[in-house]
Parts: structure tokens; sequence; C-alpha cells
């Protein structure tokens, strides 16, 4: 089984907004970086009047990072294929526009797939309950013209 298309953290940006501004969620068997994402212009109440259709803004994205110290290119392969098999099963306790990392440790190779379904299963209950919208930082998102010339810079510094 695997995530449908509307579910999947694609763009390397992506996955490194969430390790940046994402909190963390820690399990014996992984660790999940989680962002709310905070959708500019329609209110909930909007987005629920669409119809069955949920706009690609409301739904919870996941994505698998599986790194080179948990072995060979068989065995991340494999590592990932049952962590995307148990997120499969498990994403509809995702509920809110969520991006969720993981990033499973070398004990998902070998533990039994009941209880990596269940892992990550209480990781989505727990990021559900935790994830609140973090606000933006205004001063990363000036625009240059709204930035002090040089002088004034140094003349913001004397007074």
């Amino acid at each position: 089984m695997s995530i449908p298309n509307e579910h999947r953290l694609r763009k390397h940006s992506e996955f490194e907004l969430v390790y940046q501004c994402g909190l963390r969620h820690f399990s014996q068997v992984l660790t999940a970086f989680y962002l709310v994402r905070v959708e500019s212009g329609a209110t909930d109440q909007e987005l629920d009047n669409v119809g069955s259709v949920r706009p690609m803004g409301r739904v919870a994205r996941v994505g698998i990072t599986v790194g080179r110290a948990l072995g060979k290119a068989t065995v991340r392969n494999r590592i990932k294929r049952r962590v995307r098999a148990a997120v499969g099963k498990n994403l509809g306790r995702l509920t809110r526009p969520l991006d969720i990392v993981i990033n499973p440790k070398k004990a998902v190779a070998e533990i039994d797939f009941v209880q990596l379904c269940s892992e990550v299963a209480r990781a989505f209950e727990v990021i559900e309950q935790k994830a609140v919208p973090r606000p933006r930082q205004r001063t990363q998102n000036l625009r240059r013209e709204q930035r002090p010339a040089n002088g004034d810079r140094a003349a913001a510094r004397k007074n």
C-alpha cells in the first residue's frame, strides 16, 4: 500500500521547512518531525463548504527519509517500503493540514509489522494532539524595499 500523491511531501524545500521550523516526536523506532501548515486565504468554513473533495491545502502530507547509516540501499529500501505501508494504513488518523517527515531508526528493519503500524498510529495521535500553528517571523519576510538602506543601518546603530 502506498501513500496517495496528495499526501506526499516531494520537494527538498518542503522537507527542509519541516526540519527547521517544525517540532519533533521521538519513539523507539522512529522520529517524526511535524509542522502545521497555515494556509492564507480561505477560512475553515469556506473550505468545509467546498464539498466532498478536500482542497490540496487541507490534507496532511508525509515524507520519509532513511539515512545511509541504516544500511545499504537494499536495507534502506526495505525500511522505506515498510514505513510507507504503515503510514498508508494510518493516514486516516490525520485530520489537520500537517507536514510530517518520518525518520525511521534501525529497529524498524527487525520489528514486527503490526508493532510498526501501532508505533506510527501512536505517533500520528500525539502529533494531532500537540500540533499548533507556529507564528511566522516577520523579519524573514521583509521585502528588499522595506529594509533600511546601508546608511540608515549605520544611523540606527548610533542611536
